[in-house]
C-alpha cells in the first residue's frame, strides 16, 4: 500500500505527473468506513477540519525572513505562541485516487521529504505517512497558520496540484485533534477497511525509516510511537482485527462480485507485482479457490518463494516484458506494483483480444497508488476497472458490527491519548528545570567562590571538599521539593494543571524567562543553518 513494494521500477528522485496519466476520471466524493463508523464527534471533527482546511488563515511571505516577520506583524502574540504537533494531510475519505497519486511519496523519499519540510521557516519536527489510501504531514509547528502554509506550499509543489485544488480536498487537525487522528489511523479505524492490519505494518515502518534522520525528533518519533502501542493494544484487547478484510483481499472479493459466476474455477488470472501487496493477493485468491494463475514480476525470486509457499496451486512466472503477452491471455488482472507510471494506457488495452462472450469485458482491480492502469482505460467497451476506491461495495457490509468494534476501540485511544498528552506536556517542564537548577548553580558556585576567596590560600583540599559538599547539600535540598512539584512522570499524583502552575510560578519568582522566547531562538537558529 505505502507505494505497493513489488520490486518493480526504482524510484524515480520524485514521482513525474506529466509521466502518468491523469485524463479526468469522475470520481465521486464520498464517506464511507470509519467517517461513518465511528462516534458522531469524530465524524464531526474530520468533517469541520477537511472544510475549515479551504479557509485556513494564510499569513506571512515566503520572500519575507521569518525574523522580519517577528518585528513587523504581531510580534508579542506571535512570539508568546506556543508549538503545535499537526497534520496536513489527504485521504480515501477526503480526497479521490486521482488527487492523492499526485501527492505520493515512495518510501525512498521520506527522509529526503522530512529534510525539506524541516528546512521550512517554521516546521521543526515532521514525518510522512504515504500509503494507497493516504498522504498524510505530520509536522511540529512553531507557528500554526505558518506551518501550514508552508507545507501546503510545498505539497503543492511537489505534486503539481495548486494550492486552491489541495484546499478543496486536504484536512487539517492539531495537537490533541491530530494525536487521536494518528491513533485511529494506527487502530485501522479510519481505513477503507475497518481493522485491516497493514497500516499499523507502514506506521510502524514510519519509525524505522525516521531513526536517525534529523528532524524525525522527540515529539514525532513520541507520537509515533505511541500510536504504534495504540495499535497493538486495539488490536489485542478488542476484536477489531477478527473477521477483517485488508485491501487485498477487499480486492479480491470484488473481483469476484463482478464476474459473472462467483468463482475463480474458470476465470484466468493475472497478477502483476509480487511485493507485500502481490502476495497478498495472491494468499486470498488462493483462499477464494483459485488454483492457477501468472504472476509478472522483475524478478523470478520472490514468485519462487511464493510458489513454495502455495505447493498446491499452479503459480506461472512471467518476466516483466511479458506483460502485454500475459494480460492478453487473462480474464481478470490485478496490478498491484510500486511503479509510477501506467502500465497499461489505453492503447495497449486496446490492442488485447476480446474475452470470452460470458466474461463480456476484462477485468483489471487496480490497488495501486499511483495508479498502474490509467483511468481512460474504463472508456473502452471492452474493459472494466477498479481502483482502491471503488472496494466501498465490499467493506459497506456489516456495518452495525464494526461500529461496535470500533466504539470499543476508542476507548482505549481515549486512554491513550490522554497517557501522550500529559508526556507531551510534561516536556514544558524541562526548559524550566534546566534553567532552575542552572540559576541555583550559578549561586552556589559564586557563594563558595567567595568563601574561599575569604578564607585565603592555605585552606587545605580536604576542607575546601567539605565547603563543596555542604553547598551541594545544601542546594539540592532546597530544589528538591519544587522540582517534585515541576515533574509530571507519574511518581506524584498531581494533576497537570497543578504541575503547569508551579513551573509559570517559578519562572516569575525567579526570573527565569528569557529576553529572546524559545520560538524565536529556534527561528533564528532555523534562518543561520539556512545561511550556511
Amino acid at each position: 500500500m505505502a507505494a505497493a513494494a513489488s520490486g518493480f521500477a526504482a524510484p524515480l528522485p520524485w514521482p513525474n505527473n506529466a509521466e502518468r496519466t491523469t485524463a479526468a476520471k469522475s470520481c465521486s466524493h464520498f464517506q464511507i468506513g470509519p467517517s461513518r463508523i465511528r462516534a458522531p464527534a469524530l465524524k464531526t471533527r474530520c468533517e469541520i477540519a477537511s472544510q475549515n482546511s479551504v479557509q485556513a488563515v494564510t499569513i506571512g511571505s515566503r520572500s519575507s525572513s521569518a525574523l522580519e516577520l517577528l518585528k513587523t506583524s504581531s510580534a508579542d502574540r506571535y512570539t508568546k505562541e506556543k508549538s503545535s504537533i499537526a497534520v496536513i494531510g489527504l485521504n480515501v475519505h477526503t480526497a479521490p485516487v486521482e488527487i492523492r497519486e499526485k501527492l505520493a511519496i515512495p518510501e525512498a523519499q521520506w527522509s529526503q521529504a522530512i529534510g525539506e519540510l524541516c528546512a521550512l521557516n517554521h516546521i521543526e519536527e515532521a514525518a510522512v505517512l504515504s500509503t494507497c489510501n493516504r498522504m498524510e504531514i505530520y509536522v511540529v509547528a512553531l507557528s500554526q497558520n505558518r506551518g501550514v502554509k508552508e507545507v501546503t506550499e510545498w505539497m503543492s509543489k511537489l505534486s503539481g496540484v495548486p494550492v486552491s485544488e489541495l484546499s478543496k480536498h486536504r484536512f487539517l487537525l492539531f495537537n490533541k485533534d491530530a494525536t487521536q487522528h494518528l491513533f485511529e489511523v494506527a487502530a485501522g479505524l479510519d481505513s477503507l477497511v475497518l481493522g485491516e492490519g497493514q497500516i499499523l505494518a507502514q506506521v510502524k515502518h514510519v519509525v524505522k525509516v525516521g531513526q536517525g534522520v534529523p528532524g524525525f525528533d522527540r515529539k514525532i518519533s513520541g507520537l509515533f510511537k505511541h500510536a504504534i502501542t495504540v495499535g497493538k493494544r486495539v488490536r489485542t484487547e478488542t476484536r477489531i482485527a477478527s473477521g477483517s478484510v485488508s485491501v487485498s483481499s477487499a480486492a479480491v472479493e470484488l473481483a469476484l462480485m463482478k464476474l459473472p459466476e462467483p468463482s475463480y474455477a474458470m476465470a484466468r488470472v493475472l497478477v502483476i507485482g509480487a511485493g507485500k501487496m502481490g502476495k497478498l493477493v495472491i494468499k486470498h485468491l488462493v483462499a477464494k479457490g483459485c488454483r492457477d494463475m501468472v504472476v509478472v514480476n522483475r524478478s523470478e525470486e520472490r514468485v519462487a518463494a511464493i510458489r513454495e509457499e502455495f505447493k498446491d496451486v499452479e503459480i506461472i512466472y512471467k518476466p516483466l516484458s511479458d506483460m502485454q503477452a500475459s494480460a492478453s491471455e487473462a480474464d481478470v488482472i490485478f496490478t498491484c506494483t510500486a511503479s509510477e507510471t501506467s502500465l497499461f494506457l489505453k492503447e495497449h488495452v486496446q490492442m488485447l483480444p476480446s474475452v470470452s462472450p460470458e466474461l463480456g469485458k476484462r477485468l483489471f482491480v487496480d490497488i495501486s497508488v499511483p495508479r498502474n492502469v490509467a483511468p481512460c482505460v474504463s472508456d473502452l467497451a471492452t474493459a472494466s476497472v477498479y481502483n482502491v476506491d471503488d472496494l466501498k461495495e465490499v467493506v459497506a457490509a456489516n456495518k452495525e458490527d464494526r461500529l461496535q468494534k470500533a466504539m470499543e476501540a476508542l476507548t482505549i485511544i481515549t486512554e491513550e491519548l490522554n497517557k501522550f498528552e500529559a508526556w507531551k506536556d510534561s516536556l514544558e517542564t524541562v526548559p524550566t528545570i534546566k534553567k532552575f537548577r542552572a540559576y541555583a548553580e550559578r549561586i552556589r558556585a559564586s557563594e563558595v567562590d567567595k568563601c574561599l576567596s575569604k578564607m585565603g590560600g592555605d585552606i587545605s583540599k580536604k576542607q575546601q571538599k567539605a565547603i563543596y559538599d555542604l553547598s551541594m547539600g545544601i542546594v539540592n535540598k532546597l530544589l528538591h521539593g519544587p522540582m517534585q512539584h515541576l515533574r509530571c512522570d507519574g511518581s506524584e499524583n498531581r494533576p497537570l494543571n497543578e504541575i503547569l502552575e508551579n513551573m509559570n510560578a517559578i519562572n516569575r519568582m525567579f526570573d527565569l524567562e528569557t529576553d529572546i522566547s524559545m520560538l524565536e531562538e529556534k527561528i533564528r537558529a532555523k534562518m543561520e543553518r539556512s545561511q550556511k
